[in-house]
């Protein structure tokens, strides 16, 4: 067995008289370290799961990867692409993909007896990939649309059914702006509810055949391909294979590209994460020194001993070192069942509730990422280790002599 270790353990379970004082100051050393890895481990976990949140639902929304005409503008009315195309529909089978599905939308006025609102009816076909609705499904049914039968269901954001006071299977009628005006009438299928009002606010999903029929484009136009990919970290490079696979004519770019202001602003959410990392690091270290200071003053009798029988400086630091160590991992083992209790509490009970007009959803999100966790757990270990280094140096200046005879 390793003889500082060993030291270092009998000295840190030794119940003697002299330890009474020393014994509530590791203590609370113990609990500072457990609560600041404890608001660490919080802080990831949810902003991570905000991030993660926001992120899943723009991109259920308007997909990782659109592909549109090239002289598409910035307004909701698509400019024609022709379905048939090399990538459509085999690129979902090459590594990396997940769905590619044709849309088109096109704006519109939803008028009732008493209220009117502006809104965007996005078309999809019989491809429509509709997990994510069916995630965030309040109320009713995901319409089923097919390329023979033009379906009249569509399915509504609950803010435009709270809005405009629709329920499930009353009839809408849809004003869009051609030459002259068309008139659509639609059945409310489905009301789903994400909490993203900038999308909620304003999106109606219905049958892309009403935006053909309306637009006069042939039954083999669509406005553009919705492609979906396996891992968002990936989404740079997947764009740049699609964009290297569509004809000269069209262009592809990512929902970064896309809704830059959204992601940008998701980013800034890292800075708030490591200043609180920062914060909590250094109250850690802070504790940990003054823990090993009380030590090291407490045990200077133990030091002249063990440098009178011949050991080196460096040894006795590794027994202090140790001994520090121990208390770090206690911190830590304690740090780790509150933050992943308290989560596990929140991910599956929800106590903790949001105003989703302001922070996009209604509970306090919770991401499980067990390499984040890992790492900020190795991360803590490392630098306070490091950072007990320095003050071990204060054992290398006391001479076994004095040491011995101190009191």
């Amino acid at each position: 067995m390793n003889v500082e270790y060993f030291i270092a353990n009998r000295l840190f379970t030794a119940k003697e008289e002299n330890n009474r004082y020393t014994k509530p100051i590791l203590g609370i050393a113990i609990l500072a370290i457990g609560f600041s890895v404890a608001i660490m481990l919080l802080s990831i976990m949810i902003v991570t799961g905000f991030k993660k949140d926001i992120s899943d639902k723009i991109i259920g929304f308007n997909s990782h990867i659109t592909i549109t005409n090239f002289t598409e503008n910035q307004s909701y009315e698509s400019e024609p692409i022709y379905k048939h195309q090399d990538f459509y529909p085999s690129i979902r089978n090459e590594d990396g993909f997940k769905h590619i599905q044709v849309y088109a939308t096109k704006a519109g006025i939803i008028k009732t007896n008493d209220e009117i609102l502006g809104s965007v009816l996005k078309g999809v076909g019989n491809d429509f990939d509709p997990s994510f609705f069916k995630q965030n499904l309040v109320e009713g049914k995901i319409p089923v649309y097919s390329d023979t039968i033009t379906s009249n269901k569509v399915l509504i954001s609950k803010s435009i059914s709270n809005l405009l006071k629709l329920s499930i299977n009353d009839n809408m009628v849809m004003y869009f702006v051609n030459k002259p005006p068309r008139v659509r009438k639609f059945i409310v299928e489905g009301i789903y509810e994400t909490g993203l009002s900038d999308f909620d606010d304003l999106m109606v999903i219905g049958d892309i055949q009403h935006i053909q029929k309306l637009n006069g484009w042939q039954s083999d136009q669509v406005g553009g391909f919705e492609v979906t990919i396996d891992n968002f970290e990936d989404l740079e490079m997947m764009t740049s294979i699609v964009y290297n696979q569509i004809d000269y004519n069209l262009n592809a770019f990512s929902i970064k590209e896309r809704i830059p202001q959204i992601f940008d602003w998701l980013a800034l959410q890292d800075i708030n994460v490591r200043v609180i990392l920062i914060l909590m690091l250094i109250v850690a270290c802070i504790n940990m020194i003054t823990a090993l200071l009380i030590l090291i003053l407490e045990r200077t009798r133990l030091i002249g001993i063990l440098k009178a029988f011949g050991a080196s400086n460096w040894s006795v630091r590794r027994v202090f070192l140790y001994n520090a160590l121990n208390i770090i991992l206690k911190g830590l083992i304690l740090g780790n069942f509150i933050a992943l209790g308290l989560a596990l509490v929140q991910h599956h009970f929800a106590f903790f509730q949001l105003d989703p007009n302001t922070y996009f959803m209604h509970t306090v999100p919770i991401n499980f990422n067990l390499t984040y966790i890992a790492l900020l757990n190795i991360g803590t270990i490392i630098v306070c280790y490091l950072v007990l280094v320095i003050p071990s140096v204060i054992i290398t200046k006391i001479t076994p002599i004095k040491a011995i005879r101190y009191e």
